[in-house]
């Protein structure tokens, strides 16, 4: 793997990391999260989820129909890396689909 500009070296790390962190690390701690707020995360907009034998799946052609459990007017899931993080509703921006936020959904803490 190459490194470029942003990449964050092992020390930057290291830093971020040590609770009793010099003064002077407190700039490179800022430096730290700043750069890992800059990852970016696939986001998935989730209509319904359905379970279908593997023989429906490979008899799908332009025009096959698939329905869902789903009512059309159930919210919309929004997950940031496969984990639930939104619900909201379908909205149209222009010819775009888009999606507006009712709700976040709060992780769950483990103890």
């Amino acid at each position: 793997m190459s490194e470029t500009s942003d990449s964050i070296d092992a020390e930057s790390i290291d830093a971020a990391v040590q609770p009793d962190a010099a003064p002077s690390g407190d700039s490179q701690v800022s430096r730290y999260k700043d750069r890992v707020l800059r990852i970016q995360t696939p986001l998935t907009v989730t209509l319904a989820r359905s379970r279908v034998p593997l023989s429906r799946v490979i008899s799908l052609v332009p025009g096959s129909m698939l329905t869902f459990d789903a009512h059309c007017d159930e919210p919309l899931t929004l997950e940031a890396g496969d984990h639930p993080i939104a619900r909201g509703e379908t909205v149209k921006i222009g010819d775009k689909f888009g999606m507006r936020i009712r709700e976040i959904i709060r992780p769950v803490v483990e103890d």
